[in-house]
């Protein structure tokens, strides 16, 4: 037994048993091994200077330990200093008889700048924006931010059908995608042909405004992308994302266009951030592009309703169950029956109004309220709308995409708001935009007091004096 107790080492015995204070023997207090290995006690060693803080962790789901970019280190090259350059690229060759010769991201490496992986540029980006026209309007600030952020880029749109309308208004997006986003139970087929389109293009980017819990999360994973940025749920349906995500948003509610005018600062603050040599870049303001056709086709429209060019005033909120009504999905009390509008008209003077409706079974309605001789106008895309306000004297609307593109065209306008918390969130800066505001009193958007829309209309006179 003395031999079997005494394979046992001795050097194990304060693990097993409550220490001695009797000092241990000579020949124990040394290991077998190099001392080379042994680390001195927890209270003799050197504690190292607190660290700075540094920028926001990358997303902590991926490294906890990662506490961002060191501020202090000198890159000194060119290669990773300062905005990327226009594509290296070949250009595409419409001669050759392979015809077009596109390079995918890997397949000519030798002319792929090294800035690509070291300074993170982004040659391609696309954008999944959740919502309808409204939603993508305000989404136009981030697009423009995103082309000044990063020269040369091609930005493409994921969107629903009525939210890809809305980039015809837009010069900066190349490939505009009809796939909504926002539902719950995608079509499989549908669903994997989108993965595959995007996989295909090979995006360094992408952008997501829908609130990614673990499914959409895994959606934009298998896109393929480099960085994928994406907004996420504000409580427990968030489980998981940040583990496929690059950055991550916490919404601050789970409807992200109750956030108004600035639904999203986040995203827009992480893009124009400031990276080594290149500055903070500002947020450039709305501001819409109207072609040439769309004027056409909208001059003929005015003509046909009896009014003319730039002697007319847009009203825009009729309500209606149509899906053309362009309304918010943070602000649902956005719509005023015709009653109410009948009374608004009956105090412009020296224009002519026009009635804008979302569907043709709305005209029998306007005729009978508001008279046979009342000017109507069909309208149910954002760039036929824009194409009306931008020849027009100026807007009476609700909270629509109407007043958005009248101060993205810097037209006065007259905004009706159920409360003045909503009119602060969705018009920030009114003074600054030509728009004035009215609210009702008593949270109800139908409350609203007529006369107090009246006041104000002297603005549209001094336009028209202008013009």
């Amino acid at each position: 037994m003395a031999a079997a107790t005494s394979l046992f080492p001795n050097s194990l015995s304060p693990f097993l048993t409550n220490p001695s204070p009797v000092s241990p023997s000579p020949h124990l207090t040394k290991p077998s091994f190099p001392t080379h290995f042994e680390q001195p006690p927890l209270c003799t060693r050197k504690q190292s200077p607190a660290q700075p803080t540094h920028a926001k962790k990358k997303n902590p789901w991926l490294d906890p330990f990662d506490d961002g970019e060191d501020p202090d280190i000198e890159y000194g090259s060119l290669f990773a200093d300062g905005k990327q350059e226009e594509d290296p690229r070949p250009p595409d060759n419409p001669d050759s008889p392979y015809g077009f010769l596109k390079f995918p991201m890997g397949y000519n490496v030798e002319i792929a700048g090294l800035a690509l992986k070291v300074r993170g540029d982004v040659r391609r980006c696309c954008c999944v924006i959740s919502g309808g026209v409204y939603e993508n309007l305000l989404f136009f600030p981030a697009i423009q931010l995103i082309k000044d952020r990063y020269p040369g880029v091609q930005v493409d749109v994921v969107a629903s059908a009525r939210g890809k309308q809305t980039y015809e208004l837009n010069k900066n997006v190349r490939w505009a995608d009809a796939y909504d986003p926002d539902q719950d139970f995608p079509e499989p087929a549908e669903y994997i042909d989108m993965i595959g389109l995007l996989k295909s293009r090979y995006y360094d980017m992408v952008l997501s405004t829908k609130l990614a819990g673990l499914g959409h999360a895994a959606f934009l994973f298998m896109t393929s992308a480099r960085d994928r940025v994406s907004y996420i749920y504000p409580n427990v349906n968030a489980a998981g994302a940040g583990l496929l995500l690059s950055e991550t948003f916490t919404a601050e509610s789970a409807n992200l266009s109750e956030g108004g005018y600035n639904m999203y600062q986040q995203m827009v603050d992480w893009l124009g951030r400031p990276f080594r040599s290149v500055p903070r870049h500002p947020v450039p303001p709305l501001k819409v592009s109207i072609s040439k056709k769309l004027k056409e086709v909208v001059e003929g429209k005015v003509k046909n309703a009896g009014a003319e060019k730039g002697k007319y005033i847009v009203i825009h909120g009729l309500e209606s169950d149509s899906k053309a009504s362009m309304q918010s999905e943070g602000d649902t009390d956005s719509l005023l029956p015709l009653t109410v509008w009948a009374e608004i008209a009956e105090g412009i003077r020296g224009v002519r109004p026009i009635f804008v409706i979302p569907h043709e079974k709305e005209r029998e309605n306007v005729e009978e309220i508001i008279g046979e001789d009342a000017s109507i106008v069909f309208i149910t895309t954002p760039g036929q709308l824009a194409a009306l306000i931008n020849d027009s004297v100026g807007v009476i609307a609700t909270n629509t995409a109407a007043i958005q593109l009248a101060n993205a065209r810097e037209k006065p306008s007259i905004a009706l708001f159920s409360s003045e918390e909503k009119a602060r969130i969705f018009i920030p800066n009114p003074e600054e935009t030509k728009c004035t505001v009215v609210c009702s009193k008593t949270g109800k958007l139908v409350d609203i007091d007529v006369e107090a829309v009246k006041k104000p209309m002297q603005i549209f006179y001094v336009s028209l004096a202008l013009a």
